[in-house]
């Protein structure tokens, strides 16, 4: 009887051991990543991390009888720091998940270590679709939007006002080069034309050359690809020197609510571009903007809404597989629906882009803004089907 209770006994101490040794290290350890300095640092930066915060707090900060616990890093924008970081961040500092990673170059760089060390990455700041394409993951998600998207709804959108010949002002890196490639396609496929480009470092104060170029290509549409302090900067010189008066459209083909607040309505008035998300459409997004905006001082842009809700659909995971396997957390965040103040019925597909609708929107004018932070009419919603590229299309691998 004593043997048989003490082998009762130690085989309940072995079941509770296993289940608690479902979780690795008694910690679910997520790092956001991003620019926390320099040109991306409005739209991801500290912003992410409270966004994360958030997505944590929901849970109670422990999942699955775990604690959770937020990281962060600044990559600078330069993708060996940004491999470095990811490295050290899973070889010595037992991180589960890398989150957001804005600046392409950086998240392809990611994406590959992520890959061999099989950890979760929760892409919500970069835009190239190699992301899902060529370079796909089976632990990577791309959440937010991506570069196709973008050429989806403000190129298209462009074309079929009858504006169908292009000029593209650059960032001269894999996200400029994958935003300026996917707007061509979008353009041609509509029958219009691409009338030339120029390309720009990272991190340009003087666009005066490349503006000029612009303008003496006499395009319908200066399509600038490039994001962050670099679209602000563009879009404030090309004010200065007239552009659009002369009769040319200015195209931000990646704008965030962040860029046009640093602009001011006064310059951005009436400039057309494509989000995933927006602080005012319902009262979903204005009750989580107000808790975001109680710890950040501000509006939340897309990016930062993105990590929210990517980190928040894997903790579900987490909590409904009781571990964070890796393999069994990728399979259940593409088996269950994203629905939250984000996405509605948001679907993961194969190649790990996160399909959910996108919106086509326009600035108001100063006259049409009622309050700080009152930027956006949406012309459009773009369904998700329509908004990314065909997963079997994409060039992933790990589409059948």
């Amino acid at each position: 009887m004593l043997k048989t209770l003490l082998c009762g006994t130690a085989l309940l101490a072995l079941t509770a051991g296993a289940a608690h040794a479902q979780v690795s290290n008694n910690v679910i350890k997520i790092g956001v990543m991003n620019d926390r300095s320099g040109i991306y640092a409005d739209l991801a930066g500290e912003g992410s991390a409270i966004a994360a915060r958030l997505a944590a707090e929901e849970f109670g900060n422990k999942v699955a009888g775990t604690p959770i616990e937020i990281v962060v890093a600044d990559h600078q924008n330069k993708a060996d720091i940004a491999a470095n970081t990811a490295r050290q961040w899973v070889d010595t500092e037992n991180v589960d998940v890398v989150a957001d990673v804005p600046n392409s170059a950086a998240a392809l760089a990611v994406q590959g270590i992520t890959k061999e060390k099989k950890r979760i990455f929760l892409m919500s700041g970069p835009g190239s679709t190699d992301l899902t394409g060529k370079a796909c993951s089976p632990y990577g998600f791309h959440w937010t939007y991506d570069n196709y998207a973008m050429a989806a709804g403000t190129a298209r959108a462009l074309v079929e006002q009858g504006k169908k010949s292009w000029y593209f002002i650059t960032a001269d890196y894999a996200f400029g080069h994958s935003l300026e490639d996917e707007t061509t396609k979008m353009v041609k496929q509509l029958d219009g034309k691409v009338a030339g480009s120029v390309r720009h470092p990272l991190g340009t104060s003087d666009f005066s050359s490349f503006l000029l170029q612009a303008q003496a290509s006499k395009a319908d549409v200066i399509g600038l690809a490039n994001a962050g302090g670099d679209a602000t900067n563009a879009v404030k010189q090309a004010a200065e020197f007239g552009i659009t008066q002369s009769g040319q459209s200015l195209a931000g083909l990646l704008l965030f609510i962040s860029d046009v607040h640093a602009l001011g309505l006064q310059a951005a008035q009436g400039l057309m571009l494509t989000t995933g998300f927006y602080w005012d459409m319902d009262d979903q997004t204005r009750d989580w903007t107000k808790k975001f905006e109680a710890k950040a001082g501000r509006k939340p842009t897309m990016v930062q809404a993105g990590v929210y809700s990517a980190v928040r659909h894997y903790l579900k995971a987490v909590e409904a597989v009781g571990s964070d396997d890796p393999d069994k957390v990728a399979a259940k965040m593409r088996e269950l629906p994203v629905n939250d103040m984000f996405a509605k019925n948001g679907k993961i597909a194969a190649n790990g882009r996160m399909f959910h609708d996108m919106y086509l929107a326009q600035v108001k004018t100063t006259a049409e803004s009622k309050a700080p932070w009152d930027y956006y009419k949406i012309v459009k919603t773009i369904p998700a089907e329509q908004a990314y590229l065909d997963p079997a299309k994409s060039g992933c691998s790990l589409v059948k």
